[in-house]
């Protein structure tokens, strides 16, 4: 029988956590699935642990390559995929119950919709940063299609583990793409603004993310801040260039001087203005831009609207001013970090 759900896994020298994680792949129920393990050259046993399990259970296929990265062995698995739904997991977190059958009846009641992931968890809570708590709550307060489509330029909307896709659309895109930044944001954007589809999250813890230093997003250089930034620069210019009104950016602290020299380096000019509370910085040029305040900024309302700050109270107060304005979030501006 052929599969409804693929479950693609990445291992590499994940011996620790792998059957834990195989585990609470092959107990799901509620739906048809294959679990496709690429084992990247891993050099701890857990190629054996792989075909310990397959030999247990039928549904588990493994794919033995050299080691040679992430997104190579995201690609080796997607070719091997049957199902028509592609379930992304890592070998080092947890699947919890009905997580690909609610995914997969999501994505079948909703044929627009070209992926859907869910709320997870990090274990351990208590090893985790302020701002990765942060994250994480703002990342599970993003359910809806519009939802994760306006919060595509703060933070990376999803995490990528959750998250289930059609497999077509994940094949008609060319899966994964290898570069020095990071694979999934790129993928989301790629979805969201070059296809123009929708992804969605449900609303229900499904997924354990486990956290810990020799995750990829703490040690690899291609999720460093710069490489976000990047691809958040590349596709605001291309919005900036389709509305041909030029840019306004709200905030010159640290997060709007970041972007401006960011879309500067797309080839764009400098801003329109600079909008800002702080009242020292008014009338300052800053960037070759002039900082003005919040009430100057209505005769430059036609131009593409930025709000470029790091605190979740200042982002509200610019959202609660751009509407003001009469502008709509997601067309006529963008909240970026």
């Amino acid at each position: 029988m052929t599969p409804r759900v693929s479950v693609l896994m990445p291992v590499y020298d994940a011996a620790s956590t792998l059957p834990a994680a195989l585990e609470s792949v092959l107990s799901q129920r509620g739906v048809e699935l294959e679990l496709i393990a690429v084992n990247d050259g891993s050099t701890d046993g857990g190629g054996e642990l792989l075909e310990h399990f397959a030999r247990r259970d039928r549904r588990l296929r493994v794919i033995h390559r050299g080691h040679d990265g992430l997104v190579a062995a995201l690609n080796a698995g997607l070719a091997e995929c049957r199902g028509r739904y592609v379930a992304r997991m890592d070998a080092d977190d947890l699947m919890l119950p009905r997580r690909p059958a609610l995914q997969a009846a999501y994505l079948d009641e909703h044929p627009e919709t070209a992926g859907v992931g869910c709320r997870a968890r990090v274990e351990p809570r208590q090893a985790m940063t302020t701002g990765a708590r942060r994250y994480l709550d703002w990342n599970n307060s993003l359910v809806q299609a519009d939802e994760i489509r306006r919060g595509a330029f703060i933070e990376s909307p999803l995490i990528h583990p959750t998250l289930t896709l059609r497999r077509r659309v994940l094949t008609a895109v060319g899966g994964w793409r290898d570069f020095d930044g990071p694979e999934d944001y790129d993928l989301w954007l790629r979805l969201l603004f070059d296809e123009g589809l929708a992804l969605a999250k449900l609303p229900l813890v499904l997924h354990i993310w486990r956290d810990g230093p020799r995750r990829l997003t703490r040690t690899d250089p291609r999720y460093r801040a710069a490489g976000f930034r990047a691809l958040k620069a590349r596709y605001l210019a291309r919005l900036i260039r389709e509305r041909n009104r030029g840019y306004v950016v709200w905030g010159c602290g640290p997060v709007g001087k970041a972007l401006i020299r960011a879309l500067r380096g797309e080839g764009l000019p400098p801003p329109r203005a600079i909008v800002e509370v702080h009242p020292g910085r008014i009338g300052e040029v800053i960037q070759d831009a002039p900082v003005i305040a919040v009430g100057s900024a209505k005769p430059y309302r036609e131009a593409l609207q930025l709000g470029a700050v790091g605190q979740t109270g200042a982002r509200k107060r610019i959202r609660e001013a751009l509407a003001g304005l009469g502008l709509v979030e997601g067309r006529d501006c963008w909240m970026t970090a």
